[in-house]
């Protein structure tokens, strides 16, 4: 479920809030609690949060096999939110987590932090610290699966920010947050934590990534731009990589521009519709786009025989588009029709990668991704223009992605499909306090 929806259901339901007393702090309790259920047409994905980027390939054996039918409830939430007037303005902080922290085939849910952070500030200008969503998150429309669906972001990670507001609906705002450097060589995908030939990765942190956005609110309409820059560095001294003890540095950025339009503007026959867009363009930005590129920033020459001694290091460019339109059948039943495209380029050395190995089959060169939603919210209201789902929420999702390796059957290896192609329908229950 995308972060605009998130907040504009905490918005909508204050939850459990309370004043502790003889103070100046306002403690709130919030959650819900979600069952989802799914089955697969095509090959067994045997997770509830699919990746696009990993889908079975057509002809493999989990495309044998079938689809399967899975539930889970692991995605239910609890938060807790505190308030504090203070001489500098007002202190809010925030401890969220779900039971989304196992693995996705496991019935025994494991509890995982989402959100620790303080923010400290009034409406003009604050500051934030602790683990958040990331300035580059952004979940523009709709969905029922929990998973990063394709051109989504949904990162939640160490940062200092700062918010200001910059005129009347325009606000500003700009990060330093968490780094991590993710590649991918004849090994497969390397991260900084990653084992190695047995020894310490090469991948290495050496600086923060920085990020910053724009938003620009008015009567429902919505418009934002965002950026980041981020350094992406190997280091083979010291790891048990064949290659010569060096040093490699790549450059990563990233833009993108989102719009969200109410209908009504256009005519209020469209009630509370809503139209949505977004592009985005990038290099070596793959970590904030995990369903896209299992996460790989960048492709590197590290032990391909081809490139014996000449080691690279080279960020993966990227960009893609979404458009999703936000149906009101009436005030209580919606729809979400969205699609969206990416693309990956990647160099030359990539065709050298073992066909069928995993570095292969995470070349995702191309990839498509459709949805479509029916949910019905029973207690759902619209008050001063703005709708509010209400406490609970039940509804059936239709989704269908598809992928295509860079090469083709080439790259998958010797009688292999060169793509894969998921259709997934599933149902959701959401009972929010």
């Amino acid at each position: 479920m995308g972060r605009a929806f998130e907040d504009a259901l905490r918005a909508d339901l204050p939850g459990i809030a309370f004043r502790v007393p003889g103070t100046d702090t306002q403690v709130r309790l919030y959650g819900f609690a979600k069952l989802t259920g799914y089955t697969d047409l095509n090959g067994r994905n045997q997770t509830d949060t699919p990746p696009p980027s990993g889908i079975p390939l057509t002809g493999s054996n989990a495309d044998r096999q079938g689809g399967d039918f899975g539930m889970s409830a692991r995605f239910s939430r609890f938060g807790v939110d505190t308030r504090t007037l203070t001489g500098w303005g007002t202190l809010e902080t925030r401890l969220e987590g779900d039971f989304g922290g196992g693995a996705p085939t496991s019935s025994n849910a494991t509890f995982r932090l989402r959100q620790a952070w303080a923010e400290l500030g009034t409406d003009a200008f604050r500051v934030l610290a602790g683990q958040a969503n990331s300035l580059w998150n952004e979940g523009l429309f709709e969905t029922l699966i929990d998973a990063t669906n394709l051109n989504q972001s949904f990162v939640r990670q160490a940062q200092l920010r700062v918010t200001g507001r910059l005129a009347p609906g325009l606000t500003g705002q700009f990060s330093i947050e968490a780094p991590e450097t993710q590649y991918t060589s004849a090994a497969g995908v390397v991260t900084p934590s990653s084992n190695v030939d047995g020894g310490a990765s090469p991948a290495f942190n050496a600086m923060p990534d920085f990020l910053g956005r724009l938003t620009w609110r008015e009567d429902g309409a919505e418009l934002g731009v965002r950026g980041m820059l981020r350094e992406l560095q190997i280091r083979t001294a010291g790891t048990a990589v064949a290659d010569p003890a060096v040093t490699r540095r790549t450059l990563g950025w990233g833009l993108a521009a989102h719009g969200r339009l109410p209908m009504r503007w256009l005519s209020d026959a469209f009630g509370t519709d809503e139209v949505i867009g977004m592009a985005f363009y990038g290099e070596g930005i793959g970590r904030y786009f995990g369903g896209n590129t299992f996460g790989q920033d960048a492709l590197s020459t590290i032990g391909l025989a081809s490139h014996a001694g000449d080691v690279r290091l080279d960020s993966i460019p990227s960009w893609g588009a979404v458009a999703a339109y936000r149906r009101f059948w009436t005030t209580q039943l919606r729809s979400n029709f969205s699609y969206a495209y990416a693309r990956q380029d990647y160099p030359g050395y990539a065709r050298d990668f073992t066909p069928g190995s995993a570095a292969a089959l995470s070349l995702n060169r191309e990839m498509h991704q459709v949805f479509a939603n029916l949910i019905w919210s029973p207690f759902a209201e619209v008050r001063n223009g703005v709708f509010g789902s209400g406490w609970l929420d039940l509804g059936l999702e239709y989704l269908f992605t598809r992928r295509d390796l860079l090469g083709g059957a080439t790259m998958a290896g010797p009688g292999a499909v060169g793509h894969g192609i998921a259709n997934r329908f599933m149902f959701a229950a959401i009972a929010r306090f």
